[in-house]
């Protein structure tokens, strides 16, 4: 039997032209990536967004538009799945209210699940920022965007 694991994903850009990044800890294991997360059975995408900005960041936001869906094989790390994601262009519907951090993994608490978010401005941005590789493909991509649209 074959397991496929979808998650979603969103890209919230602020005025200043920086991305929110989600620097996380699982039981030892650090990674960055964007806020996001999987998709819990009976969802749908748009769905699981949001519920993921309310659990992760504490605010709804308004999903834009799609902007990327994985086009090539990804396993997961954590198990035997495959990796399908899905991200969209997401805006909060006000304004966040987190402790921004300056540097990657600059925890406030300890404990087996760490959760800390910054702001990285995208010209920045490189694909040793996040940990996965279909990340990596997003932020490839949408720094290819961000040029067309300067």
């Amino acid at each position: 039997m074959y397991k496929f694991n979808v998650r979603v994903y969103g890209l919230l850009i602020n005025p200043l032209g920086e991305i929110l990044l989600s620097d996380e800890e699982e039981y030892g294991f650090r990674f960055s990536k964007f806020p996001g997360g999987g998709l819990e059975y009976g969802e749908g995408l748009i769905d699981a967004l949001k519920r993921e900005f309310i659990e992760e960041c504490d605010a709804e936001v308004e999903v834009v538009e799609h902007f990327y869906t994985t086009d090539f094989y990804i396993k997961s790390v954590f198990n035997d799945s495959q990796i399908i994601s899905v991200y969209y262009l997401v805006k909060p519907q006000k304004e966040l209210v987190l402790n921004f951090k300056d540097k990657a993994f600059d925890f406030d608490t300890e404990g087996n699940l760490l959760q800390a978010f910054r702001w990285k401005n995208i010209e920045d941005l490189t694909v040793e920022d996040v940990t996965f590789p279909t990340d990596q493909r997003v932020i490839e991509l949408l720094k290819e965007k961000w040029q067309k649209d300067l």
